[in-house]
């Protein structure tokens, strides 16, 4: 019989005295590779963070290492959030700081991060360029950590725990915010340090995975339960109603020929580096476009000048809503009219508010609800609570969910104020495939409407049904504008 490297008995584990995980036991044997799968908000991340020894739980866990391999032995924890700081040690950063030269001045890059990691274990730095290429990270090294995007910062990550090849790697959603060739490239590297002696425990509700798993699990009712892998998409809990609020359903944009974005000949640079190269884009009142682009070619910066948050607007040839921007226009004028959800609005949102407060701010465009809303903002935020299922969790903090309540919330903040135009950058990361597929039903709905939309997404199997046409950035620079029906 085949050693076990993970023995887990009478694991218990509650949160703020909520019990997440009961009496759960499980055996990872030798040369297993494993993937827990489910709904957000089962216990996934709980056991994960519990088997690398980062939170408090009762029971027993016990890790044998292989004296044999030359690995190290540690059990590696790959969060699917990444918590930097900048050089004096501070962590408080804000949403649009990442377009602030003082606070690039002040932020480590991406080499001294690897050359400091590389350092603490001893590692051989010929090995890191073959995984940074195969990541499509080379680029970056040079940048500072809050220049990176969201799904930058997750290749980061990952590139550190392949370059580590611990005998015990746990990634929690590995691939969110990662481009298709990325994620592509990713299985072969975990295929290949499974096969130099690493394990892996991947939390993940993607279809695409490592060739390299062979068994699978879901946490059900704070057990864990090993299934078969076709019984995976079972284990998914769809929470949202069929119903679309009222107040969402009854309101119409009138149509018309206005240019909602213009750009000609857009250019955005830091120092010698050029992130956007000669951008001509029109999108009219109405239009339904999809962005899409790899990591790093540009999408997010392309979303900031959209969205009042990049100080270079004002130096480029730019109209929003037919007006230059530069004109007289206030940011908050300009956030009146837009709904937005990114990875990085994600990450910088205020987590000590309430998911009734988070989704009420989307009225005001704040980091939480700092006013009394009155009676009609609290009775259609009311409708939205109810529709994304987040009725019990209403009062709730927003730190205390799990990842996927939390984007819902975030969801429903973005829809809230019925805007004119959509901007929705990977908005279903966390979401499992029935919680995706229900919201972007819902964006069907809301943009039948009237509503303008821009949508970040990677697969064209998971957009909405309304997508009309598609615009690829590569480099910087726009390679396509086509139909989308015309993409095969």
């Amino acid at each position: 019989m085949s050693e076990p490297v993970v023995h887990i008995t009478n694991l218990t584990l509650k949160y703020r005295h909520k019990p997440v995980l009961q009496d759960l036991n499980w055996t990872i044997k030798r040369n297993e590779n494993w993937l827990l799968c489910g709904a957000s908000g089962s216990g996934k991340t709980s056991l994960a963070k519990a088997i690398a020894g980062l939170t408090h739980s009762y029971g027993n866990i016990e890790i044998c290492f292989n004296p044999n391999n030359s690995s190290p032995a540690l059990a590696y924890y790959v969060a699917n959030w990444f918590q930097f700081k900048d050089l004096e040690g501070q962590s408080n950063f804000y949403y649009q700081q990442r377009y602030n030269k003082q606070a690039v001045e002040t932020t480590a890059t991406v080499k001294a991060e690897l050359e400091s990691f590389g350092g603490k274990h001893a590692l051989e730095i010929k090995e890191l360029d073959r995984i940074l290429a195969a990541l499509g990270f080379s680029a970056l090294v040079n940048s500072t950590l809050i220049q990176l995007s969201s799904g930058e910062h997750k290749k980061l990550q990952l590139v550190k725990a392949i370059w580590l090849k611990p005998q015990l790697l746990i990634l929690d959603l590995p691939y969110n915010g990662l481009d298709v060739a990325s994620r592509q490239n990713l299985n072969l590297l975990l295929d290949e340090i499974s096969a130099t002696g690493s394990q892996l425990i991947l939390i993940s509700n993607d279809t695409e995975l490592p060739a390299c798993l062979d068994h699978f699990a879901v946490i059900e009712s704070g057990k864990l339960i090993e299934i078969e892998a076709d019984e995976r998409s079972s284990y998914e809990i769809d929470l949202i109603s069929d119903r679309v609020p009222a107040f969402i359903n009854d309101f119409a944009i009138p149509k018309t020929d206005t240019e909602i974005i213009k750009m000609v000949d857009v250019n955005i640079s830091y120092g010698d580096k050029q992130v956007l190269k000669n951008i001509n884009w029109e999108v009219k009142s109405g239009e339904k476009w999809v962005l899409q682009g790899h990591n790093g070619s540009g999408k997010s910066t392309l979303l900031s000048l959209i969205c009042g948050d990049h100080p270079q607007a004002y130096a480029n040839n730019f109209y929003l809503f037919g007006n230059k921007r530069g004109s007289g226009e206030s940011i908050w004028e300009i956030k009146a009219r837009i709904g937005l959800i990114s990875p990085e609005l994600h990450w910088y949102f205020d987590p000590s508010a309430t998911v009734a407060q988070s989704i009420i701010s989307g009225f005001y465009d704040s980091s939480g609800l700092f006013c009394d809303p009155g009676y009609t903002k609290k009775a259609q935020a009311d409708e939205l609570i109810h529709y994304f299922g987040l009725t019990a969790y209403q009062n709730t903090l927003m730190n205390e969910l799990p990842l996927g309540k939390q984007r819902l919330a975030l969801l429903a903040r973005t829809i809230v104020k019925n805007p004119e135009l959509l901007i929705l950058d990977e908005p279903c990361q966390g979401l499992d495939q029935q919680q995706t597929r229900h919201f972007n039903q819902l964006v069907d709905e809301l943009c039948s409407h009237g509503t303008t939309l821009i949508y970040v997404g990677h697969f064209e199997s998971q957009l909405p049904a309304c997508i009309e046409n598609r615009i690829l950035l590569e480099n910087g620079a726009v390679k396509t504008v086509e139909n989308i029906f015309s993409i095969t």
